[in-house]
């Protein structure tokens, strides 16, 4: 028999919220804070440009690909522990970070950062979910949100003041103080499942994952230029096989990683290549800012740091008031002027050169692209979920997800190309300011191509349920602070992939 549940003002309540608080912000303070330190990264370490590259893209390669199967991990081997394996492994991870004596070193504790990563993000919400009482499930959601926004608006700043006041290394390491007390009080004060899940899964897609794996890493490895012309052909037609493979895997099996009926709704479509086109553009801009502020116009890291900080506020502000607009306006004009907002922001970044004032240069900037993702990501999350059938929506938010940080993976990996950048190109910083121009005004036409793609292919207005929104987090949360990537929300169906498509 299902015990009551916790309410948020018990201990076990408190308990629940401040180590899946705390296991979160892990991964949001890293995403930030590994951007900051990249400058004394790649002169440290002696990285080209590529090495910088992979730092970035390594951790969102594998976390992007396995962030789906993860989910269903949790359900079958247990949530607390699937969720202490999580973290564990990522804070180990960590200290490998901060430790590594070469490039090679680091991309690779950046590759098991991501695969943990992929197991600690879905079992967050999932404890709550497991944990609180039904009626106490939106509100525990809505503290979860806030205080993880908060760690999101601390994060650049502690990088900054980290990598200018102690070692890049501190950007890595400061992560073992924190896993180690998330460890200890999951381990403490949170029961073991015992079966409370509501389901146990039987079947996992293997098959699915790995092709899709294989997928993204051969994509992303072409699109870098690795190992010369020759290596990049024979990584293009890897990436095609690869890509039928997973196709008629994906048509053919009883218990597939993404059914093919999931794509039958028009509107999940057009909010599936929104989502993309606005997540590359965001990655690009969150990898090269920090690197521009830097190196190009001579700031502080702590300066850089503080770039990100409009754009996480205004999130933490105003992402609840953007969910109550959307009711009176539609998601879609929102998630329009969103992207068209977001994309003026990067084309002021593209102004950048060799100088540049924190307040005018910067701030001002970043203030225009923090309203444009208030304005787009709570609509976007929640015209996807509104889409899906209502025995699809696990699956709806993990896909929006996983999309959201192929995206950036894609486009990160693409940097090079673009900015013309190779070699030791990154200390320079003539060479960085012309490679960044050029980096931005992509982004720039990114955001604008997300904003046709959802004018033409996302209805203008969808018909809203009469009923009211649930008390549960199904729901999107109202406040979503982290900008790099969308909020993943759960249902009970999510991670049960023999039920998916019925």
């Amino acid at each position: 028999m299902e015990t009551p549940g916790a309410t948020i003002r018990s201990a076990t309540g408190r308990w629940v919220l401040l180590v899946t608080v705390l296991g979160a912000a892990l991964t949001f303070v890293d995403a930030t804070v590994v951007a900051i330190a990249l400058p004394r990264v790649v002169d440290e370490l002696g990285a080209g440009v590529d090495g910088a590259v992979w730092v970035v893209t390594a951790y969102n390669l594998t976390l992007a690909s396995l962030v789906l199967t993860a989910g269903v991990l949790g359900d079958r081997f247990g949530l607390r522990r699937s969720y202490l394996v999580g973290v564990g492994g990522f804070t180990a991870a960590s200290v490998v970070c901060g430790a590594a004596p070469t490039i090679e070193v680091l991309v690779g504790a950046r590759v098991a950062q991501g695969v943990f990563a992929a197991l600690l993000t879905p079992a967050s919400l999932a404890l709550i979910h497991r944990s609180f009482r039904a009626e106490e499930r939106s509100r525990a959601v809505g503290v979860w949100s806030g205080l993880t926004g908060v760690a999101g608006a601390v994060g650049p700043l502690l990088g900054g003041v980290l990598v200018e006041h102690a070692d890049w290394r501190w950007a890595f390491l400061v992560n073992l103080p924190a896993g180690l007390l998330v460890l200890w009080a999951t381990s403490r004060h949170i029961a073991p499942d015992g079966g409370r899940e509501e389901q146990r899964v039987t079947s996992l897609d293997w098959r699915g994952a790995v092709l899709l794996s294989a997928l993204l890493a051969s994509v992303t490895a072409a699109l870098m230029g690795v190992g010369g012309t020759a290596v990049v052909v024979a990584l293009g037609v890897v990436a095609v096989l690869t890509a039928i493979l997973l196709g008629l895997h994906l048509s053919r099996t009883p218990a597939p990683l993404v059914p093919p009926a999931f794509w039958h709704d028009r509107t999940l479509r057009g909010v599936t290549v929104a989502t993309f086109l606005f997540y590359g553009a965001l990655g690009v801009a969150f990898f090269m800012l920090p690197l521009l502020l830097q190196v190009g116009s001579g700031l502080s890291p702590v300066q850089a740091g503080s770039a990100q900080l409009p754009v996480t506020l205004l999130m933490l502000l105003f992402s609840g008031r953007v969910g109550s607009l959307m009711e009176r306006t539609g998601a879609t004009v929102l998630m329009v002027l969103g992207a068209l907002l977001a994309a003026c922001a990067m084309g002021w970044f593209s102004s950048l050169g060799t100088s540049a004032e924190l307040v005018a240069d910067v701030l001002l900037p970043a203030s225009v692209l923090g309203v444009g993702l208030t304005l787009f990501v709570t609509p976007l999350t929640a015209t996807a979920l509104a889409a899906a059938p209502a025995h699809l929506v696990g699956l709806a938010s993990g896909v929006n997800n996983a999309v959201a940080r192929t995206g950036g993976l894609v486009a990160v990996a693409l940097v090079p190309l673009v900015g013309g950048l190779s070699g030791a190109a990154l200390t320079d910083p003539a060479g960085v300011a012309d490679a960044s121009r050029a980096v931005f005004l992509g982004a720039a036409t990114l955001m604008v191509l997300t904003a046709v793609v959802v004018a033409l292919g996302v209805p203008w207005r969808r018909p809203q349920p009469e009923a009211p929104e649930p008390a549960t987090p199904d729901a999107v949360p109202r406040m979503h602070c982290s900008p790099s990537s969308p909020p993943m929300v759960r249902s009970r169906d999510w991670g049960s992939p023999g039920r998916l498509g019925r």
